[in-house]
């Protein structure tokens, strides 16, 4: 339609209509004359209506989707934390459950030993005053600990405590180059010096240089005088390696100990050392060692000159003509030749 005067005129005309009706029909309420009108509008125009709902109704649902999709990404993530969670926990469980099996094995050692312990957790590694092979634990004076106390776990020998604080301790290990035990061999009693090597085996000198020790012997700590830094008895570990004596005075021998002192846990220091020496008892029991096999029987029988099979006891116990023919044939030769076949052999050969 062109812009003229004649068309700004209907336009104004019919908006101003517009406005009348709409204020006939607010004014009427539910009997509004306009009604009517209305409703056959609504009777033409509502399937029209549904049909371009239902064609922009996907739209509408990926625009929900949307809008959802944040409220699902934090569903995700607060079940990505829970799961987490439960691992953690889980975890934790087989941890608890493996420091549960470390303190049950170490209160048997200490019942075998007679020893009063203070049940202690590994807290650090290494300490301030210098030393290469040291642990922190989480008990101090306030929990009865001093100086020169001997330190134990589940295996054997860990080490003897050398600072103690209010909380804390500090703990030399064995294995350290500057840690030394007295140590006693079961069953000979051979009596040395064992010296830690870091890594390496420790290296023990008996004292006796013709001492008698073989791979697989075992040692357990000979004890201090009033039991300190060491109780008696303690596992320390077994003989891995044994040097010649080579006339020398002393003997030297590698032993591998018991604890492994890279993956400590739950140790116990010895409060109360025991009234009697528990020597070896402390010990692990030996693994049974393998029966060994029962030879088997030979019999020698001999044949005699009518086929008989004669054992060593000069039983007969069968005849080589009757094993060789059960049903009842012929006898072979017992030359071995085999003379009744002969004359067959000749036939076949014209």
């Amino acid at each position: 339609m062109r812009d003229t005067r004649e068309s700004r005129l209907l336009l104004v005309l019919l908006i101003a209509i517009a406005f009348a009706l709409i204020t006939v029909d607010i004014r009427g309420g539910e009997e509004s004359p306009v009604d009517g009108a209305r409703q056959a509008a609504s009777t033409v125009f509502g399937p029209v209506e549904n049909g371009v709902a239902a064609a922009v109704d996907p739209v509408g649902n990926a625009i929900g989707a949307v809008r959802a999709s944040g409220d699902r990404h934090d569903k995700i993530a607060a079940l990505e934390q829970q799961n987490a969670a439960l691992k953690a926990k889980l975890g934790s469980d087989d941890q608890n459950r493996s420091r549960v099996r470390e303190l049950d094995k170490m209160l048997k050692k200490s019942a075998a030993g007679q020893y009063g312990i203070k049940a202690a957790e590994v807290i650090a590694i290494g300490a301030a005053q210098g030393f290469s092979w040291t642990v922190t634990i989480d008990a101090g004076s306030r929990d009865g600990l001093k100086r020169d106390m001997t330190v134990l776990n589940g295996d054997g020998l860990v080490g003897r405590v050398t600072t103690v604080g209010p909380d804390t301790a500090t703990v030399l290990l064995a294995n350290d180059p500057d840690f030394t035990v007295g140590t006693r061999m079961e069953s000979t009693d051979e009596l040395g010096f064992a010296t830690g090597q870091g890594s390496r085996p420790l290296a023990v000198q008996f004292l006796n240089g013709k001492a008698k020790v073989k791979k697989g012997d075992r040692l357990v700590t000979f004890g201090s005088s009033k039991d300190k830094p060491f109780v008696p008895g303690v596992p320390v570990g077994e003989v891995v390696r044994v040097d010649p004596s080579g006339g020398d005075l002393t003997r030297t021998v590698y032993v591998r100990p018991y604890v492994g002192f890279t993956k400590l846990d739950i140790v116990g220091i010895v409060v109360q050392a025991p009234r009697e020496d528990p020597r070896d008892m402390v010990l692990p029991k030996k693994p049974a060692k393998p029966a060994k096999p029962k030879p088997t029987p030979t019999v020698t029988v001999t044949i005699s000159p009518n086929g008989d099979i004669v054992d060593t006891g000069g039983n007969v116990v069968g005849n080589i003509h009757e094993s060789a023919n059960p049903s009842g044939g012929p006898s072979p030769n017992p030359s071995g030749n085999a003379t009744p076949n002969a004359d067959n052999a000749v036939n076949e050969q014209r």
